[in-house]
């Protein structure tokens, strides 16, 4: 018989994990762990670490994945080590005073619902500034014991995480998170299995499962589609963050809003206010109104009580920013709702729009979040003017600057963006009570009796920290991409941890100007090679995977940086995220932003630079117009001098330029007996003193509850007491009103001739008088007189609103009468304006009927 030489079948390969069990003497560290309190409190990070240096380093500084990993024999080691164990005592007992705390009660509760959120690193929900602010703003809500539950996605790729090839061209990797791994727990439902959410689309649903993230007292509830009972169609909806074609991105708002509210049912949650954050979650008002429609109100009864209990606050300061749904798309998901809300498929689509009756405008989700929220906010005192502007088309008939629409400017998490030097330097020095009163400024006037030295050794010791963290993290992935070992040897030989360092991290969008500083290069090479003066810039950021210009810019900078007279003195560090930027906001002496004014909706990452003795170079714009101070910081004026955008940012990068040679490096190598400069610390107290205090997300927090929340959560409750009697009283005045509108007409009236000519004398009184038969409103109609002038760009503005008195009353006919003087001589435009009035309004923009007359 002949052998064969082999003989083998296929192996069925069965995954099997193997898992590290935590000794009983250490199952407090396995709770810390799953609670994202650790990322704020350096005692615990510190703990973490401590127990195995190297392998926290590996696990991506993730606790979970680090016990996980850790051998059986170093777990029972752990477990005898006394000195380990007092420390976990001492971390968990600080941990338990704390997540037991029960919320304020006094304050409204608030539900809110984001599409991204930017916790810490080891958790890929955010790809930047929009879901970092979310991240901060759980962060401040836990510890100011509020309240406030929040909706997000568990996605499976998150955003993408950045390298470069040898040319500088931007990869985008898509790596898959192993949510085993992660400080995240399964919600489980009655019957013991994990809660699955069944959210309606089309005639069929997609199933999300229930995820909850434990961000210190607070809980976010993450929805995930990827599993065996959705179609291949639509587990890939919470793949990626702002993946996909506008298909899933539909999908993903549908998810976010309806399903966001249907697992806020399944919960049992109620909450006073519920916030949308960025128009991605405008649909939980459809879910809400078809769910108050359900109990057998009507919808105008229904959208009272929702209009009443919503805020929806925009990050975008350009209409090309929104959301925007051709009418087929948002049919082929949406169709089925008008039905559900008691309104027709028009009706669901005018709220979408501008324009009701257009039929070729596209539903946009910040619109419809408009119409269907009471409260609107921008994200700082500009960009409330600038959304002003933007959605003043949806409300016709008021100006801008009559807007309801207010704004809160962003603010930052002070325990998570300073470094742990910094917080160290401030518990010596700042009251006891500092944590808790953050946005006190008297308490940060204390900084200005620190000594100069150690704030200049504090700044010293980040900067050494930064470099290290550099040379260390970056020097295998340039080894790899940028080619020449030799000149990786020397870039790493470059960087001077004494140099002027200068920082530049942001998403890289063409309007943020990353190349200002490029402009003239010859310029910028005898800044850098200036060897009295040394400088350094540390550029990073990220390009939208479909942004070929922005993509397109970091590779440009790239090729700069590689130039000789470059080398080591322009650097681009890959994969900007919350680990990096903590570092560089902390590690750099001064940090630069030059948006295109007023693109900026607010921008926080100078409110974290802020908070570690990093002086802000930046545009007036967004919270650096409010923030700016003088011999604080250094800002590029606010005023265009071109409207030609090139030579605008010729001049720009001038100003630049000038400042460095004449001011800041000056400035910075002064330097005493001591070796450091007086004259910068000075600039560093100040900017600590003045700036700090007002940019934390406490004082953020603090105002979303003193502008919106407690005035929301109070016209709700008056809405909806005695079986909604309020709401729909309401409603029904309104109805009646819409029915009456067209048919009330002007009887008489009386002007001055003078008036009526155009023509009238500065400082003089004119009485005007109108009769106004309100066919049966009873004292509904208010009216004013509205005087406007145009400015230098053209623009009409409002000059004086008067309203008329109400002098006689003969039935249903109603005389208006006002005494009208216009103290500036000048070119005026002049109206009247009739609009329904009714004291239980917030405000006019909530019933906006406006009709004009002259």
């Amino acid at each position: 018989m002949k052998v064969k030489v082999s003989n083998a079948n296929t192996p069925n390969w069965k995954d099997v994990t193997v898992k590290s069990t935590v000794p009983a003497e250490l199952e407090k560290l396995a709770e810390i762990s799953r609670n994202i309190w650790w990322s704020w409190n350096y005692e615990a990070t510190e703990l973490f670490k401590d127990l195995d240096p190297e392998l926290w380093k590996e696990s991506g500084h993730n606790p979970v994945l680090l016990l996980e990993r850790m051998s059986y024999e170093k777990l029972e080691a752990l477990s005898k080590d006394k000195v380990i164990l007092k420390r976990m005592n001492e971390v968990y007992a600080k941990f338990k005073d704390y997540v037991d705390v029960k919320p304020d009660a006094t304050r409204p509760s608030v539900a809110y619902f984001s599409m991204e959120y930017g916790l810490t690193s080891v958790l890929k929900i955010y790809s930047g500034g929009l879901g970092v602010l979310a991240g901060d703003y759980l962060k401040e809500a836990s510890d100011s014991n509020v309240d406030l539950c929040a909706v997000g996605f568990l996605y499976r790729y998150g955003y993408f995480t950045q390298s470069l090839s040898i040319d500088g061209q931007q990869i985008a990797n898509y790596e898959a998170q192993n949510f085993g791994q992660l400080p995240i727990d399964r919600v489980m439902g009655a019957d013991g299995q994990q809660l699955m959410v069944k959210v309606p689309y089309m005639d069929y649903f997609v199933y999300a499962y229930v995820w909850k993230v434990n961000v210190g007292r607070i809980s976010l509830y993450l929805l995930d589609t990827d599993n065996e009972m959705n179609s291949e169609f639509d587990r890939p909806i919470t793949h990626q963050l702002y993946g996909g074609d506008w298909e899933n991105r539909l999908k993903q708002e549908i998810l976010l809003g309806i399903g966001g509210i249907l697992t806020l049912q399944a919960l049992g949650i109620k909450k006073d206010v519920y916030h949308c954050n960025e128009g991605h979650a405008a649909l939980i008002n459809v879910q809400r109104i078809c769910d108050y429609v359900a109990t057998g109100m009507t919808f105008d009864q229904a959208v009272e009580l929702v209009r009443a209990s919503s805020l929806y606050t925009v990050h975008t300061p350009v209409p090309a920013g929104h959301d925007y749904f051709d009418e087929g798309l948002f049919g082929k998901y949406m169709s089925g709702y008008p039905q559900k809300m008691n309104i027709t498929w028009d009706d669901l689509m005018g709220l979408g729009r501008t324009n009701p009756e257009d039929k070729s405008e596209r539903f946009c989700m910040s619109t419809f979040a408009c119409n269907t929220s009471q409260e609107v906010n921008g994200v700082s005192w500009l960009h409330g003017k600038v959304s002003q502007e933007m959605f003043a088309s949806i409300w016709k008939g008021y100006f801008p600057e009559e807007s309801h629409v207010g704004y809160v400017t962003n603010g930052v998490h002070f325990p998570t963006w300073s470094a742990t030097e910094w917080k160290q330097l401030y518990d010596k020095h700042f009251s006891e009570n500092f944590m808790f009163d953050q946005s006190n400024p008297q308490i940060w006037k204390a900084i200005y009796d620190v000594a100069d030295e150690e704030i200049w050794k504090t700044r010293q010791a980040m900067k050494n920290k930064l470099v290290d963290y550099i040379r260390k993290q970056f020097r295998e992935s340039w080894l790899k991409n940028q080619g020449d070992p030799s000149r990786i040897v020397a870039l790493m030989d470059k960087i001077n941890p004494n140099a002027l360092l200068i920082g530049f991290g942001r998403r890289f969008a063409t309007y943020k100007r990353a190349h200002l500083l490029f402009t003239d290069l010859d310029r910028l090479s005898a800044i850098v090679n200036n060897p009295n003066y040394p400088v350094q810039f540390l550029f990073t950021g990220k390009a939208h995977p479909h942004d070929g210009a922005g993509q397109g810019l970091i590779k440009r900078i790239i090729e700069i940086s590689r130039r000789p007279e470059f080398l080591g003195k322009i650097i681009f560090l890959e994969n900007y995220d919350m680990q990096l930027a903590r570092r560089l906001v902390s590690g750099v002496d001064i940090w630069l932003n030059t948006p295109t004014r007023p693109l900026e909706a607010s921008g926080t990452s100078g409110e974290k630079a802020l908070m570690n003795g990093v002086l802000n170079f930046s545009v007036l714009d967004g919270w650096w117009l409010e923030g700016y101070r003088e011999n604080a910081g250094w800002a590029l004026t606010e005023k265009r001098t071109y409207q030609n955008q090139e030579h605008q940012d010729q001049l720009d990068a001038a100003t630049i330029y000038s400042l460095l040679e004449t001011e800041i490096l000056p400035l910075y190598y002064a330097r005493n007996k001591k070796g450091f400069s007086e004259g910068w610390i000075k600039f560093v107290k100040n900017s600590i003193a003045q700036i700090a205090p007002h940019y934390t997300m406490k004082r953020q927090l603090d105002d979303y509850y003193s502008k919106f929340y407690t005035k929301l959560s109070q016209r709700f409750k008056l809405l909806s007491i005695n079986d909604n009697a309020k709401a729909k009283e309401i409603a029904a005045w309104k109805e009646d009103v819409v029915a009456k509108w067209d048919s009330i007409e002007v009887v008489s009236s009386e002007k001055i001739e003078a008036l009526v000519n155009g023509s009238i004398e500065s400082g003089k009184e004119y009485t005007i008088t109108y009769v106004i038969d309100e066919k049966g409103l009873n004292d509904a109609i208010g009216m004013e007189l509205v005087t406007t002038y145009t400015n230098a760009e053209g623009k009409q503005h409002v000059y004086s609103v008067e309203p008329f008195s109400v002098i006689k009353k003969e039935g249903n006919l109603y005389t208006f009468q006002v005494k009208h003087s216009i103290s500036n001589a000048g070119s005026f435009k002049v109206a009247y304006r009739m609009f329904p009035k009714n004291a239980d309004l917030p405000h006019r923009q909530d019933f906006c009927y406006v009709r004009w007359f002259y």
